[in-house]
């Protein structure tokens, strides 16, 4: 059983309007390079040019936002959903 991401509706462009993909892997970072490998389009709305997940996009594992956890290492179970949440700023 493969690991579950959801993609947010911004982004579905990018993976042929899939709301979720699902993919193998240990760890966060290896699910998300799952990702963009299978959806290259998709990486520099993740990634910064030196590789960093970019700091608007957060993950959850299981609804346990990563940057409380172990970032990209947090470990991943088959079954698991990770959510990908593009941060959105605006309002007064």
């Amino acid at each position: 059983m493969a690991t579950t991401i959801l993609i947010p509706t911004a982004l579905r462009a990018f993976t042929d309007a899939q709301a979720r993909v699902e993919v193998e892997g240990r760890t966060v970072g290896d699910v998300l390079a799952a990702l963009v490998a299978r959806h290259a389009a998709l990486a520099p709305h993740l990634f910064a040019e030196d590789g960093r997940l970019r700091s608007y996009v957060n993950i959850y594992v299981n609804d346990e936002d990563c940057r409380h956890l172990q970032q990209t290492a947090t470990e991943v179970r088959a079954g698991d959903v990770v959510s990908i949440v593009p941060a959105i700023a605006g309002g007064r």
